[in-house]
C-alpha cells in the first residue's frame, strides 16, 4: 500500500470541503452520480471505437447503483462505466489538472455562499464527499485491464492507494458518513428525492438497493390467537430516475427547473443558468442541441487551454467533451449537448473538423446561440449581467467569424461620453448622432478615467459628438481597427484622425499657423526626434497641448496586425499639437528665455503624453523641470 500526500492545492480544497462550504451538502450526490455516467457515456464510446472491447461490451448495458446501510453508517456510489487504473486515479482524484488550480483556490475567501459558487463553476465536485464522510474508499476496475485499484482518504492531507480484487469494470466509492450526516444519508426517501431532484434526467437507470423491515402478515385465527407476526429484513432495488436523456424530451414536456438542474449536473455550477435554448432539428440534418449560458463565466475563459463546455453524443451515445470545434472559441463559455443522428459513431477528430453535416450542426448552433443572447438583450438588466461576463468574447468574435459578424455587432456594448453609467450598442450610437455625423468615432487605452478626462475628447464635447471609451486596450486596440465599418459608417480612432471642424476661415488658420510658425520650429528643435511634428490644432479648448498618431505612419498602421499576431510593436514618435488658445501656449510664443521654452517644451510633450496614460521616458526630469517652473512662478 503506497501513501501519498494531496497536491497543496487539493489539501487547501479539502479543508475547505470539510469545513463546509457549500451551501447545500446534498449536492455531494449530484456530483458523484454526474461522474458515474461520464464513466458510463466513456466507456460506451470505447467499446465502440477500441477492438479489444467490443466483443465483450457487444450487449454492454449502463447503470448506476446507490447502496444504503444503515448500521454502517454509509453510503456507496459505484458504476460499471470506464473504470480507472492507478495512473487515472491518482490524476483525477489525487490532483487537479484544471488550469488556474492555484489563483482558483487563492479566491476562496472563507465566504460560505460566494465559495460555494465557485467551488461549483470550478468543477471539482467529488471532493464535496468530504462534506459528509468521515472516510472514502474508491475501488475502481478500468475496462479491458485486469488489476483494479483501492483509493482510500479521509480527507486531511494524503490518500493511500492499492492493488486490489474486483469482478467487473467500473468504480465503487464507498462513503463512511460522520455521525451527524447518517440519518439524512442513509434515508430511502431523502436520498430519492435528492435524485429525483438533480439527477432525474441522467441518461441511465439509478437504482436505489436498501433493507427494509418486513411485518409477515397473520390470517384472521392467528390473530386471534394472539400470534406475533415475525419481522425480517428484506432487500430492495428499485429505480429511482426516468433514465431518460433530457435533450431527447418534447420541450412542452419540461419545465424551467428541468433544464435548470440538468445543467448544474452537466457543469457541475452550483447556480441556475443566465439563458438556455433548446432545439430539435429535422430535414436535411436530424439533430438536437441544448445550450446554456452560464450566469456567471468559466474561470479558465481566458486561458488557451480552456475545458470546453460542449459535448457530443451520436444517437445518444457520448463521443466526446473535449473537442474545441464544436463552437467557435468566442462561444467557449457555452455548456451544453449536441446530438446528431447523421455522424458515424466512429467519428474520430480529424472527420469532426472537416465534416459537412458537422459544419451545418456548427453554423446553426451558432445562429441560434447569438439568437438567444439578442432576446437577453430585451431585458435590460439581464443584458447588463451578460455583458459584464462575455463582452470581450463577443468582440472576439467579431474579428473571428466574419459570417455573423454584423449579428455579433448588434449585442456587443460599448462605454462612451454619452452616459458613463451606462453602455450602448451601435445602433443606438448611431441614432443618436446628428445627421451630418457619418463615422463612429472611439478612443482606445487600459485606464476608463484617463481616456475620460483625455485632452482629445475636447473638441468633440464641444460639438456635441459621442466618443466610444474602449478601455479594453489588448483587445480593443487589435479588434476595433478590423471592423471596418457599421452600416456603412466608419470607426475612427480620434488619437490619429482629424478633428471636428472648428469655424475658422482659411485666412484665420494661414494668420495663426504664421503667428507661432517660430515658436513650433523652437519646440521642435528641442524634442527633436522624440516627436514627428509639432503644430497648432484647434482640436482642443481646455489643455495646452496633446499627442495624436500619425495616421500615415506605416507603422501605425501595422501596430495592430503586429499586436495581433504576438509581434513587439516599435514605438513610433507622435505628432504635439498645441493649443493657440491656452494662456500657457500665448506666453510661451512671446519668451525669450531659451531655457525657458526648453523645459516648457518639454513639459508640454510629458504632460500630453501622461493626460493619454502613456509612459514618459525620463520621470525624473519631468519633476526637475516641473519644480524649476513651480520656483520661478513663486
Amino acid at each position: 500500500m503506497a501513501k501519498h500526500e494531496f497536491q497543496t492545492e487539493v489539501g487547501q480544497l479539502l479543508q475547505l470541503m470539510t469545513h463546509s462550504l457549500y451551501s447545500n451538502k446534498e449536492i455531494f450526490i449530484r456530483e458523484l452520480v454526474s461522474n458515474a455516467s461520464d464513466a458510463i457515456d466513456k466507456l460506451n464510446y470505447t467499446r465502440l471505437t477500441e477492438d479489444n472491447l467490443k466483443e465483450k461490451f457487444k450487449d454492454y448495458q449502463g447503470e448506476i447503483n446507490i447502496k444504503l446501510d444503515t448500521k454502517d453508517k454509509s453510503i456507496t456510489i459505484s458504476d460499471n462505466g470506464i473504470g480507472m487504473n492507478e495512473e487515472d486515479l491518482i490524476s483525477s482524484i489525487g490532483t487537479i489538472a484544471k488550469s488556474g488550480t492555484k489563483s482558483f483556490v487563492e479566491s476562496l475567501s472563507g465566504d460560505a455562499k460566494k465559495d460555494s459558487n465557485l467551488i461549483g463553476q470550478f468543477g471539482v465536485g467529488f471532493y464535496s464527499v468530504f462534506m459528509v464522510a468521515s472516510q472514502v474508499d474508491v475501488i475502481s476496475k478500468k475496462a479491458g485491464e485486469d488489476q483494479a485499484y483501492k483509493w482510500s482518504s479521509d480527507g486531511s492531507g494524503s490518500f493511500e492507494l492499492s492493488p486490489c480484487t474486483k469482478d467487473e469494470n467500473g468504480t465503487v466509492i464507498y462513503i463512511k458518513l460522520k455521525d451527524d450526516e447518517v440519518d439524512d444519508y442513509t434515508s430511502k426517501i431523502r436520498v430519492e428525492t435528492i435524485v429525483k431532484k438533480y439527477s432525474n434526467h441522467i441518461a441511465y437507470p439509478i437504482f436505489l438497493n436498501y433493507e427494509e423491515e418486513v411485518t409477515e402478515e397473520l390470517s384472521e385465527d392467528d390473530k386471534k390467537a394472539g400470534k406475533e407476526p415475525k419481522k425480517s429484513i428484506e432487500k430492495k432495488r428499485e429505480q429511482i430516475n426516468e433514465a431518460t436523456a433530457l435533450w431527447t424530451q418534447p420541450k412542452a414536456k419540461l419545465k424551467a427547473e428541468d433544464y435548470n438542474e440538468f445543467y448544474k449536473t452537466i457543469s457541475h455550477d452550483s447556480e441556475d443558468p443566465m439563458a438556455y435554448v433548446h432545439t430539435k432539428a429535422e430535414g436535411v440534418n436530424n439533430y438536437t442541441t441544448l445550450f446554456y449560458i452560464p450566469k456567471v463565466a468559466p474561470m479558465d475563459m481566458y486561458r488557451v487551454d480552456y475545458q470546453p463546455g460542449v459535448k457530443l453524443y451520436v444517437k445518444r451515445v457520448f463521443i466526446t467533451d473535449d473537442e474545441k470545434e464544436l463552437l467557435p472559441t468566442y462561444l467557449r463559455f457555452v455548456r451544453g449537448i449536441i446530438d446528431s443522428e447523421d455522424l458515424p459513431l466512429n467519428v474520430s477528430r480529424e472527420i469532426l473538423q472537416e465534416n459537412k453535416i458537422m459544419a451545418n450542426i456548427k453554423q446553426a448552433s451558432i445562429k441560434k446561440i447569438l439568437g438567444e443572447i439578442k432576446k437577453l438583450a430585451k431585458d435590460e438588466e439581464k443584458y447588463k449581467d451578460f455583458i459584464a461576463q462575455y463582452n470581450r468574447p463577443l468582440k472576439e468574435g467579431v474579428y473571428q467569424d466574419y459570417t455573423n459578424k454584423e449579428a455579433i455587432l448588434e449585442l456587443v456594448r460599448y462605454k462612451s461620453t454619452n452616459d458613463k453609467d451606462k453602455m450602448t450598442s451601435l445602433a443606438d450610437y448611431k441614432d443618436r448622432a446628428s445627421t451630418e455625423q457619418k463615422a463612429i468615432f472611439y478612443i482606445v487605452g487600459d485606464d476608463e478615467k484617463v481616456l475620460r478626462n483625455s485632452p482629445l475628447l475636447e473638441a468633440y464635447k464641444k460639438n456635441n459628438i459621442e466618443v466610444l471609451i474602449l478601455d479594453d486596450k489588448e483587445i480593443d486596440e487589435v479588434i476595433t481597427p478590423s471592423i471596418g465599418t457599421y452600416k456603412d459608417w466608419e470607426f475612427k480612432d480620434i488619437t490619429s484622425c482629424e478633428p471636428p471642424k472648428v469655424e475658422q476661415s482659411e485666412e484665420e488658420q494661414k494668420e495663426v499657423e504664421e503667428k507661432f510658425k517660430s515658436i513650433i520650429e523652437k519646440i521642435q528643435g528641442v524634442l527633436g526626434e522624440n516627436v514627428k511634428e509639432v503644430k497648432t490644432t484647434s482640436r482642443l479648448s481646455d489643455s495646452p497641448s496633446c499627442v495624436v498618431k500619425d495616421p500615415n505612419d506605416p507603422m501605425a498602421q501595422m501596430a495592430a496586425m503586429m499586436k495581433a499576431m504576438g509581434q513587439e510593436v516599435p514605438e513610433s514618435a507622435p505628432i504635439l499639437e498645441i493649443n493657440p488658445d491656452h494662456q500657457i501656449v500665448k506666453s510661451l510664443n512671446g519668451c525669450a528665455d531659451d531655457d525657458m521654452i526648453e523645459t516648457i517644451s518639454w513639459l508640454l510633450l510629458d504632460q500630453a503624453k501622461m493626460a493619454e496614460g502613456m509612459e514618459i521616458k525620463d520621470p525624473v526630469s519631468f519633476t526637475q523641470r516641473l519644480n524649476k517652473v513651480m520656483a520661478k512662478a513663486l
